[in-house]
Order: C-alpha cells, then sequence, then structure tokens
C-alpha cells in the first residue's frame, strides 16, 4: 500500500505490527515479533521508519468517561456570522475542557464539536454561558449522543 503522504511503502508485516498495536498500543515488541517470525530490533526499525513518515503520531490511554461521571456525549454545529472569525472562534473552544474535537465543515455550520458532559443540565450550562457567548457565534445546533455505536480505527 503507498501512501501519499510522504509515498512511503507499507507492507504486509507493517500491517501486521500496526494492526496488533493498534488494538492494545501496550503489547510487548517481542510478543508481535515472535508472532510475525523477525526480531525485535526489526520492530522497533519498522516502527522508527513508520513514526518519520508520519504514519504513527504516538499512543494513548483511552480514559473511560462515564466512570468519571460525564454521561451526555454531544455534537455541536456552530454558526459563525462570518467565516473570518474560525480562527477567532476555534481558540476560544480550545480553552472549554469539555471540547474533545473540533472539525471546520462544509455545509450549513462553520464548525462542529463534539463534547463531554456530566448531564444535560451541564450541556445547557455550556451551550448558554461559554459556546454560545463567544464573539462571531450566531447560533448553535446541538445533537445528543444516545449511545456511541461503532468506534474505531482505519483498518489495515
Amino acid at each position: 500500500m503507498k501512501l501519499n503522504h510522504l509515498q512511503i511503502e507499507i507492507d504486509g508485516i507493517d500491517k501486521q505490527i500496526l494492526r496488533d498495536l493498534m488494538e492494545d498500543a501496550r503489547k510487548p515488541i517481542l510478543q508481535i515479533a515472535n508472532k510475525i517470525g523477525i526480531s525485535g530490533a526489526a520492530i522497533h526499525q519498522r516502527l522508527r521508519k513508520l513514526e518519520q513518515a508520519g504514519v504513527i503520531s504516538g499512543s494513548k490511554f483511552i480514559v473511560n468517561t462515564k466512570v468519571l461521571g460525564y454521561s451526555t456525549m454531544a455534537f455541536v454545529g456552530i454558526y459563525l456570522d462570518k467565516a473570518a472569525r474560525n480562527s477567532e472562534a476555534v481558540k476560544e473552544l480550545k480553552k472549554i475542557p469539555e471540547v474533545l474535537e473540533c472539525h471546520y465543515t462544509t455545509g450549513n455550520w462553520s464548525i462542529l464539536i463534539k463534547i463531554i458532559c456530566r448531564d444535560n443540565e451541564h450541556l445547557m450550562q455550556l451551550l448558554n454561558k461559554k459556546i454560545q457567548s463567544i464573539d462571531g457565534v450566531s447560533r448553535t445546533e446541538t445533537y445528543i449522543s444516545l449511545e456511541q455505536q461503532i468506534e474505531r480505527q482505519i483498518q489495515l
């Protein structure tokens, strides 16, 4: 598989390594090496190559927000009065810790954000006091997620 970004060649071994680490980033390198039939050093070299090419951008722990008391996930479409206010609005959205993702979009909204809240009351306070008060935000459209049914990365 050729990736257009830097035209790096991804072979079957690279794909196997990536699949294993995407499934569990803490999986021991030697376990992967034994499964594939190459040395741990070869795995490290390939990972370094993939990282330098930008294919891998790190690893992270995933926190279960429900266990921490955050049970309301919502997507908010943000209408701006002027497209030129986008960077200003995003700068303010970055200051709100409940904003998990922010996307510049086509269509009716200028910005689509994903937010996590403790409950609907918290969501309402966030919308009224923090998001809708940002200069340039003319209105918002909110969709509450009832259940996340698919969560995955791209299949290799």
